[in-house]
């Protein structure tokens, strides 16, 4: 298959990973807090909390998946989060974000044996929506996406 190349990222990749989160949370109307430190220590320190496929194209990222591990007990299986995807709009229509997620499924299956693969997407975004449930994706009815994080987490359990 001609077009971008996929390819695990490594630490030296950290800015221009993190650039390239940077234009998925503007396009996605985020926040995006993320440096490139953070990113550097997150994804490729001692204990990554997360890998990244990055889609290239000569020395451009036009794409990239960012994932880790979870274990579901209801399914009997470890999986993979997929917590980013994002695919620059100038290459969009070249299949790139189902070879990502491939790439991200085969990663996945060798490092810890993930058998299934979970993402979130906004309920407003009717594109992506579209496109997850094209390849198979179901929506989980019954579940809420529930964070708990700075002071709250900290202070979790100090008011029961």
């Amino acid at each position: 298959m001609t077009g971008p190349t996929i390819r695990l990222a490594e630490r030296a990749d950290a800015p221009r990973l993190n650039a390239a989160l940077q234009k998925l949370s503007q396009t996605m109307g985020d926040t995006h807090r993320a440096d490139d430190l953070a990113i550097a220590e997150a994804g490729f320190g001692k204990t990554p909390a997360f890998y990244a496929e990055l889609a290239e194209e000569g020395d451009q990222i036009v794409g990239v998946a960012v994932y880790s591990p979870l274990f579901s007990t209801v399914r009997g299986k470890a999986g993979v989060y997929v917590s980013d995807l994002w695919v620059d709009e100038a290459a969009r229509g070249q299949r790139l974000g189902v070879r990502l997620l491939e790439a991200v499924r085969d990663d996945a299956k060798a490092r810890w044996g993930a058998g299934f693969l979970r993402l979130v997407v906004y309920d407003d975004n009717p594109r992506a929506v579209s496109f997850y449930a094209g390849l198979g994706f179901r929506s989980s009815t019954g579940e809420t996406v529930m964070t708990l994080e700075d002071a709250a987490l900290t202070a979790m359990g100090e008011n029961l």
